[in-house]
Order: C-alpha cells, then structure tokens, then sequence
C-alpha cells in the first residue's frame, strides 16, 4: 500500500512539473493532454493492478506488466521521434544565424577595406542579397 502511494504521487508531481505553463519552457497542448491521459493510466495501473492484467489479456498480452512495459516503449518512441524533429528545427535556426552572422561579418570587413556591396538576386531564394564588389568595378 504504501509503493501505491509513493508511486502516485511521484506520477502526479510529474505531470505537475510537466503540465503546469512557464514562462521559459513551451509545451504543445497535445502533448500535455498525452501526458496527462498517460499519467491517469499510470495511476489507475499502480490502483487496480488486477484490471490492468484483465485489460491485457483482452488485448493479447500475458501479463499487466508486460502491457505496461509494451506501452512504456510506444511512449518512449514517440518521446524521442518529437526530440528529433525538435532538434531539427534548431538546427536549422542555427545554421540560418550562422550565414546571417557571416554575412554580416563579411560586409563589416569589405567596408573597412573600402569596397562597396551590389545588389545581387539570390538563385535559389530569389531574396536580394549584398556582395562585395571592388571599388574599381563600381565605377564603370
């Protein structure tokens, strides 16, 4: 009786920290309401334990742990492909900084070496961008 209460409450304040809205951490609201069902199926597995083995037995599964334990790897896969494409989408921030800030430096060191930028049509993006031109090219 007492693992039933130490996991529940270790389950709730999870879901807690999880769920609750801070101002530095965003959280979709479909993953929060995925948390939040999960945490009450955790609840309701650690409660009534002889359920949850009937419940996985009506689903082709021989034991509740083992249930618990096929869910458990769903739920870690889908952790993990949503990290992934989360990590993708800073990667690309990143590199975008990266050309913005290389760009710039560029244009920094051209002017102080008194070349001046053209306005050139990017091939790829069709967006107006700036490169360097020699002084001696502006004149013509």
């Amino acid at each position: 009786m007492l693992i039933q209460f130490i996991l529940v409450l270790a389950v709730l304040t999870i879901m807690y920290v999880f769920v609750r809205s801070s101002g530095t951490i965003y959280v979709q609201a479909s993953k929060r309401i995925a948390l939040v069902l999960f945490a009450v199926a955790n609840v309701y597995a650690v409660m009534r334990p002889d359920d949850l083995s009937v419940i996985a037995h009506f689903l082709g599964v021989g034991r509740g742990t083992d249930l618990v334990l096929y869910a458990l790897v769903v739920a870690f896969m889908a952790g993990m492909f949503s990290m992934y494409q989360r990590f993708r989408v800073v990667d690309r921030r990143y590199t975008e900084l990266a050309r913005t800030v290389a760009i710039r430096e560029a244009e920094l060191v051209n002017k102080e070496r008194g070349l001046r930028s053209a306005h050139v049509v990017s091939v790829a993006t069709g967006d107006g961008d700036r490169a360097p031109v020699g002084a001696e090219d502006g004149k013509r």
